[in-house]
């Protein structure tokens, strides 16, 4: 081939390349709403997300950790009580197991008890926001601060502490301008790599199905979402930490999720 042949070819192949990396960015940046969904397609191996981890870094986000090491990072949403908290709490203290428990002002509200515990008991309390709308219809950035602000005056009142500065959007609807506008605020978006239907209190899943869900798809890197709503994961939790360990798995916090530097 003579080298003019190869330049041409060599130019096409970089302009093709280019022009992939920028479709690949636009999900992030050019799309105004999306739903955080998973592709499980390997056993074991972490799932294909709406975004990489390199394209959601640049607005203080994640949904996975380290995939070249067995670590867990576990965390929970909450709207309100259902009386499994205390329970789960006392597992992850006899597993030594550090989590986040992401909560809406109604949770704040409510059940300040179990917020001071949390945060007592080492755990990240996260911002889930106010009233748990679609956040990504909310374009105004006086109303996104309101439904965060909200929240973490609540957690200085009950704490006496600035809270954490995590943010999960509910039910992992978020836009660019949600995420820029988190970023704005100082806060990390924590998303996930790992869930299954646990939230549906009229509808329980078994031990058995809640098993055959996590178990094969947890991976290293693993940023598990469950409900501490559910009753399911409160008689669970304790064996499928002991079943984790087993599998080598090691627990973090999702502060681990992002650079020293940033934190």
């Amino acid at each position: 081939m003579r080298k003019k042949d190869l330049l041409f070819v060599a130019v096409a192949i970089c302009t093709a390349l280019i022009f992939a990396g920028h479709l690949l960015v636009k999900n992030i940046t050019d799309a105004t709403t999306g739903a955080w969904g998973l592709s499980f397609r390997q056993e074991g191996a972490a799932p294909v997300a709406p975004a990489s981890n390199r394209e959601l870094s640049r607005l203080d986000a994640a949904y996975l950790g380290d995939t070249g090491e067995k670590v867990i990072y576990l965390t929970f949403d909450a709207g309100y009580e259902n009386g499994c908290t205390a329970r789960i709490l006392d597992i992850l203290k006899k597993h030594q197991v550090p989590a986040a428990f992401f909560l809406v002002g109604n949770y704040m509200q409510t059940h300040p008890d179990l917020v001071r515990r949390m945060a007592e008991e080492g755990h990240i309390v996260g911002n889930h926001t106010m009233h748990h709308p679609d956040m990504s219809k909310i374009s105004d950035e006086a109303a996104f601060r309101k439904e965060l602000e909200g929240v973490e005056q609540l957690y200085k009142e009950i704490t006496g502490q600035e809270m954490p500065r995590f943010y999960r959007p509910p039910q992992g609807v978020y836009s660019k301008n949600n995420l820029e506008m988190a970023q704005k605020m100082g806060y990390k978006t924590v998303f996930w790599s790992l869930a299954y239907v646990d939230w549906n209190n009229d509808a329980q899943p078994t031990a058995e199905y809640a098993f055959s869900k996590l178990l094969p798809r947890t991976h290293p890197g693993a940023v598990v979402l469950l409900h501490s709503t559910s009753k399911t994961n409160a008689q669970i939790l304790d064996e499928l930490l002991t079943k984790w360990k087993e599998m080598g798995y090691r627990f973090a916090s999702v502060a681990e999720l992002f650079p020293a530097e940033e934190c």
